[in-house]
């Protein structure tokens, strides 16, 4: 296992916003008005996700968001593309089971910045190295619309016993949940004993999304 051996900068996973183009509206525009929003509401992370987009409008939508994300200092996290993280000066970079391996990711990153891998069950739980990867994002909870290849559903009780079966006590690797959080079960989410959780209609296809986001802070913190 790699020991840490730089500090990342601290970083706050309970409310986390995972950007989706076309509920956004369709734009980079889009992206940045409900991101603005949503900051203003109390999002503490923002993760840029357009599965569909080609590169070139992933970079112009990253440009665009990491001031935006900065003059709020919460983290740009960036799906998949490293080199558009690399580019822009993204604070962190996300991956999944068939993306580029964590490790390699660190090693192009450097030390300084936040990775996330996500998992879905105990075995891909135990291939993580801790002192490459900085949080999980763990799940979906619930069948989601947004990402349907991301499997079966966990449930909450999946949730809270994966939980408690693979968290170690000395364990700083942080978790944040994911599929069809909203405010109607954020709580329930909560009390598995997750650092966060990881959202996108919930914000992104709300018609006031600072107030969607206030009011899963209130939940969050209730």
């Amino acid at each position: 296992m790699t020991n840490l051996t730089t500090p990342r900068a601290a970083f706050d996973l309970s409310l986390y916003l995972v950007l989706d183009p076309d509920m956004c509206g369709g734009g980079v525009a889009d992206m940045v008005r409900v991101t603005e929003a949503a900051l203003n509401g109390g999002v503490t992370v923002v993760q840029l996700r357009a599965l569909k987009w080609r590169k070139r409008a992933f970079w112009d939508a990253a440009c665009a968001l990491q001031p935006l994300c900065r003059s709020h200092r919460v983290p740009l996290i960036i799906n998949d593309h490293v080199d558009v993280a690399l580019a822009v000066d993204a604070d962190g970079v996300h991956v999944g089971q068939q993306d580029l391996p964590a490790k390699e990711v660190r090693r192009l990153l450097g030390e300084s910045k936040i990775i996330g891998v996500s998992v879905s069950n105990a075995q891909q739980w135990r291939e993580i190295e801790t002192g490459v990867v900085d949080y999980i994002g763990v799940g979906p909870v619930q069948l989601t619309a947004t990402k349907p290849e991301a499997g079966p559903a966990l449930g909450v009780d999946g949730l809270r016993s994966l939980l408690a079966t693979m968290r170690s006590p000395t364990s700083t690797l942080k978790t944040v949940a994911i599929g069809s959080v909203n405010v109607n079960n954020a709580r329930a989410v909560m009390e598995t004993g997750v650092d966060g959780i990881a959202v996108v209609s919930a914000i992104c296809a709300s018609k006031a999304p600072e107030e969607a986001a206030r009011a899963l802070c209130e939940v969050i913190g209730s």
